[in-house]
């Protein structure tokens, strides 16, 4: 069972596992109730508890987000055998000068009118909570691991996985 941690620590963690992980599969629930989930690129810098994501103001993301703030964020690094999800509540805004601040050139593809475009707004998801996965990467560890499997009959140590709570402060 994984730990529950609310300490910085912790959170600067879930932090450096996602940072450089360009795109986030966000998970809403349309207005039928089924789960959606489509890859969004992030668009933070730094990070204060809050993710921040450009969308289409008419797209499906962001009215299922203002429909109802409850969001996931599942991040993915096979590389590095590093998974994290997050949970937290959205809010689409639109925020000029934000968006400017936030601007990266590949969101060009989707809004050709740059960090202005009409058709962006914002979602902004205060984390509330997070689970993390954190695995040794390297092919040799996971051969050590499969071959002491094999030898002993008992399953390797996977890692480290806990739990963040974001709306604790650190104690």
């Amino acid at each position: 069972m994984p730990e529950t941690r609310s300490d910085a620590e912790a959170k600067r963690k879930v932090w450096a596992m996602i940072k450089d992980i360009a795109v986030a599969m966000m998970v809403t629930q349309d207005g039928e109730g089924r789960f959606r989930a489509r890859p969004m690129r992030a668009a933070n810098r730094e990070f204060d508890g809050v993710l921040w994501f450009f969308a289409a103001a008419d797209g499906n993301v962001s009215s299922e987000a203002a429909q109802d703030e409850r969001v996931l964020l599942a991040y993915a690094d096979p590389d590095s055998q590093n998974y994290v999800s997050v949970y937290g509540k959205a809010r689409t805004l639109r925020d000029p000068e934000r968006q400017k601040q936030l601007w990266a050139e590949p969101m060009r593809v989707w809004f050709p009118g740059g960090a202005e475009d009409p058709r962006i707004t914002l979602i902004r998801v205060e984390c509330e909570g997070a689970e993390y996965w954190d695995s040794p990467s390297s092919t040799l560890v996971h051969a050590y691991r499969y071959l002491k499997a094999v030898t002993t009959g008992e399953p390797p140590n996977p890692g480290s996985n806990d739990k963040v709570d974001f709306t604790k402060q650190a104690g």
